[in-house]
């Protein structure tokens, strides 16, 4: 059974914690995840977002939900996503400062039956290497606590 990954990047408005800003404190980055990462590689999940782990990965970011403070586009796209299909599940979200720190030499528990790292999953030969980059250049105008990737699964 493969499992599909759907999400956006978003940034924090640089102003959005002044007092007298109104504005949504996130805006959805003009393009959905999947033209950057449209892979199906449940490793990657379960080590990311804890989904479909069968090896014992410690996720990064695993079941947060929908932020409170999620931009209106993203939380129009994943309700409208959910309602139409009740498969939807997994909705988390990873800032750029956690994925930045990763330690990429982590195994799973299940390490002496795998020889895999975080590296052979979500290294610059990975299909992440698109959306990390993309998240690293935004992070240079709005701080690696003001990036974020949100995603949900089916």
């Amino acid at each position: 059974m493969s499992t599909d990954i759907y999400g956006f990047i978003e940034a924090r408005h640089p102003l959005a914690r002044e007092d007298w800003y109104e504005g949504d404190p996130w805006t959805a980055v003009s393009i959905p995840l999947h033209p950057l990462y449209d892979d199906q590689d449940q490793e990657s999940f379960a080590c990311l977002f804890g989904i479909r782990d069968r090896l014992g990965w410690p996720p990064v970011a695993a079941g947060r939900g929908l932020p409170d403070d999620v931009s209106g586009p993203v939380r129009a796209e994943y309700e409208d996503t959910a309602r139409l299909d009740a498969a939807v599940h997994g909705c988390t979200w990873v800032s750029w400062a956690e994925l930045r720190d990763l330690d990429l030499t982590a195994r799973p528990a299940a390490a002496g039956r795998v020889a895999l790292t975080r590296l052979d999953l979500l290294g610059p030969e990975t299909g992440w290497a698109a959306v990390f980059e993309v998240m690293r250049a935004l992070a240079r105008r709005f701080g690696p606590d003001g990036v974020r990737l949100i995603v949900w699964f089916d």
